[in-house]
Parts: structure tokens; sequence; C-alpha cells
């Protein structure tokens, strides 16, 4: 009797404590993040006190993850579809009453916060909603037929194409390639027959094949059918390839000016556009040079390492779902933000996770924070 007592008090002690190595990545993420903003906004032409900003997000954020861990992630799991709804009509509400930044309508203007932008919440929302479908499907169908898993990714396809095209309207198209990339590595890890990958990605070939042909043959008819801002966007998108533009020359010439140690905090001398969020790479390598790049992409790769083996570790299904939507779209944003900037992906204004200023997506990376903490916690337990 003892014994058992002793092991709830464990079992209730465990559900508030955290994962050390993930707490010390986060923490030295935000001093990174600070120390660089600090650096980018000397680069702006306005004063928006950008570091008092972020200094706050980020203790907005650690509540949050306090918040999560109490409310535990059964709590999300069960009311995913509720959550569901409200992305998609914050998606809907925003194409109306949005504000326009850079041609894009993409975010609510909150007098006195700042702006929030729905997106951001929507790749959670979409993990944790993914993950119930998947892990319902699973315990469902112990060993589904072909028709059973067709009529699953039908269901998934339309779950995932309503705020694909909510956000492709904004327009976002990075974010609903986020989109998309959560999607396929999350169906990967479910285990469902690899047949209907082949077919997936063969049917998105055909597609990208119709509109680049369109795109290069007939840039009159491509507008008709497709419309100016798409166009403009995957102008945008090919521009990288021949290494030109104003934004990637001058974050590639930063970058490379750093040399061994950098320049120092607040002494970029090169001037490039979003240098605060999207080129936030090219500043912290400019003040921190090389070593100090190699740091910060070891931290990201040790913090990724983590949430790996936390999805091993895991005994319930569901959490490995959710943990691999995370990594997968860590990862990319991780490659694809650090990619463009060095010349080697399309720039498609994908940000740093942790690093990028920006209230809406820092907020949803620590609520993703507080759900690994709950899976750790949940893993604890089950070792106990």
């Amino acid at each position: 009797m003892i014994y058992t007592n002793n092991g709830d008090y464990m079992n209730k002690l465990s559900k508030y404590k955290v994962d050390i190595g993930i707490i010390i990545s986060i923490i030295l993420f935000s001093i990174i993040s600070i120390l660089t903003i600090s650096s980018a906004e000397k680069l702006l032409n306005f004063e928006n006190n950008l570091v008092l900003k972020q200094i706050l997000w980020y203790i907005t954020g650690f509540l949050v993850i306090g918040f999560i861990m109490f409310i535990g992630n059964k709590f999300l799991y069960k009311n995913a579809w509720i959550f569901y709804i409200i992305g998609v009509i914050s998606l809907l509400l925003v194409l109306f009453f949005g504000s326009t930044i850079n041609n894009a309508r993409c975010w609510f203007k909150i007098p006195g916060i700042g702006n929030f932008q729905p997106s951001e919440f929507m790749k959670i929302i979409l993990i944790i909603v993914l993950s119930r479908m998947i892990n319902d499907f699973k315990e469902k169908y112990n060993s589904p037929t072909v028709f059973q898993e067709f009529k699953f990714l039908f269901k998934v396809f339309i779950v995932v194409l309503i705020p694909s095209l909510l956000t492709f309207l904004e327009p976002d198209t990075g974010v609903v390639l986020i989109y998309l990339l959560i999607t396929f590595v999350m169906l990967f890890i479910s285990g469902i027959r690899y047949r209907w990958f082949v077919m997936i990605f063969s049917f998105f070939a055909l597609i990208i094949f119709f509109i680049l042909l369109t795109f290069f043959i007939n840039n009159d008819l491509f507008i008709k059918i497709f419309g100016s801002s798409f166009f403009l966007r995957i102008d945008r998108l090919l521009d990288w390839s021949s290494g030109s533009g104003y934004q990637l020359e001058n974050g590639i010439t930063s970058i490379g000016s750093g040399g061994l140690f950098g320049y120092g905090i607040g002494n970029t001398p090169i001037y490039f556009p979003e240098p605060q969020t999207d080129f936030i790479f090219s500043v912290y390598a400019n003040n921190f040079g090389f070593i100090g790049s190699i740091i910060l992409i070891s931290l990201l790769t040790i913090f990724d390492i983590k949430l790996v083996k936390l999805a091993v570790e895991s005994p319930k299904n569901i959490n490995k779902y959710v943990i691999s939507g995370i990594i997968g779209m860590l990862i990319y944003q991780q490659l694809q933000n650090i990619g463009m900037t060095i010349g080697l992906m399309p720039i498609t204004g994908i940000t740093l996770p942790f690093i990028s200023y920006g209230g809406s997506s820092l907020i949803s990376y620590m609520i993703m924070a507080g759900i690994i903490f709950n899976i750790s916690n949940e893993n604890i337990r089950y070792r106990n």
C-alpha cells in the first residue's frame, strides 16, 4: 500500500516536470532569438520595439507551456475537431477582415498587441486532428483493406484541403507546403500501404508539371488560368535558381562577410529586406560567423534528435503521430529557412522556428513544446 501511494505521488509530480534537455534548448533559442533580433532591428528604418515584443512573446510562451501541461494532451485530443472548426473559421474570416501586409491578407490586427496569424496555429491543429484520425483508424482496423484505406485517405484529403485552400488564397504558399508535408510525414509513419505515396507523388508531379509548363510556354495563358498573384509567386520561387534578387544577394553577402567569428552583435553592415523574420539566419551568421552558425545548427539538430528519441520511447501511438508531425514541420522549416538564405532553396517566406521574430509563430511553437513535455512526462510515468 505504501508503494502504491508513493507511486501515485510520483505520477502527480511527474505531470509538472520538464525535460531538461528540451527546456535548455528552448532557453538557448530564446537568447539567440533576442540577440539576433536586436541586430536585425538596427537594419530597419522604423522603430517598433521588436526586442521588447519578442521578450514578452517568450514570457507569454512559457506561460502557455505551463497551461498546456496543466490541461494535458488528452484534452487536446478529445477536442481536436472543435479546434479544427475554430481554425477553419479563423482562416475564412481573415480573408474578409484581415489586415493586408506585403500584398497578403494573413493577419488579424489586434490593437495594443500586434498581428495574429491563424495559419500558424492551424499547423498544430492539423497535427492534432490528423493524429486523432490516424489513431482512430488504426484502432478500428488492425489489417485494413485497400478500400478502407482509400476511404480514410479521402477523408484526410478533405480535412487538409479546406485549410490549404483558405491559406493559399491569403496568399501564403509556404504554409500550404507545411500543411502538405505534415500530412505526408504523419501518413508515412502510420504505416499505410506505400503504393498510396507513389500515387500521391505522381498526382502532384503531374499538377506541378502542368503548372510549370503553362508558366514557361505562355505567361498570358497562365495568368488567365491562375491569376497574376500566383504568377508572381511562381516567379519568386524560380528566382533562387539563378541566384538573383536583391534580398538573396545581400543575404548571401552578409553570411559570407561574417567570416569565422562574425562582426559581433549589432554590427550587421549590409541591408536586406525582412532581416527579423525570413532572413534572420543571415543576420545571425553575420554577427556570429561560421563558428556561431555551426553552434546554432548543432543545437537545432540536437533538439530534433531529442524529439525523435521521445517519439521512439512513447508507448502510445497517438503520441508518436503527434511528434512525427512536429518533427516533420520543424526540420522542413529549419532546412527551408537556412537553405533559402544561402541560395540552396527557393525563397518562400518560411521563418526559422524559435528564432525568427513573430508572436503567432512563437506561441504556436510553445504550444507544441507544451505537448512535447506532456508526452515526455507520460513516458516517465510509464517507466515508473
